[in-house]
């Protein structure tokens, strides 16, 4: 099995308890996402974020073809840390990490994703044309979109 990997960090001027408000609810989450993956969570969430907490996705993240994501929020840390692990969905292993710290200026905001595919050969290749150029895609969304909605300095 091979294992890839995406890490992303921005620094948005809010304090560690706005940032923590917003990532740690997954009602959050379509919102952030590119609208091409009409990601929906389908069923009713808790709050606040606890461990053991289930969230039901669907989406349409390849050709169109909706499928069900369902992640589980293995630990958390409020307001420093949570993580949630896929389920069911489309990869074979799916584990983020999201991490928050207080910085000059803001809040360190770092994903950490550790991924692995199906299909063994055939999902490498995929990887290779196709899923990996769309997952940065999405991130960079979610960092533009962050960026739109929380820095609202000149520049």
């Amino acid at each position: 099995m091979k294992l890839y990997g995406i890490n992303r960090s921005q620094i948005l001027p809010v304090s560690l308890e706005k940032a923590w408000q917003f990532f740690s609810s997954p009602i959050n989450l379509p919102i952030i996402t590119p609208p091409w993956l009409n990601l929906k969570v389908t069923r009713e969430v808790a709050e606040p974020m606890f461990p053991g907490m289930i969230i039901c996705f669907k989406l349409t993240p390849f050709f169109g073809v909706p499928l069900t994501w369902i992640t589980e929020i293995t630990h958390v840390n409020a307001p420093f840390y949570f993580v949630d692990e896929q389920r069911f969905g489309p990869y074979r292993f799916w584990h983020h990490q999201h991490h928050f710290s207080q910085v000059k200026g803001g809040v360190e905001i770092v994903d950490t994703v550790s991924y692995a595919l199906r299909l063994g050969p055939v999902g490498s290749l995929l990887h290779a044309v196709y899923i990996g150029n769309k997952l940065k895609q999405i991130f960079d969304f979610r960092q533009k979109k962050l960026k739109q909605m929380f820095d609202k300095r000149p520049g």
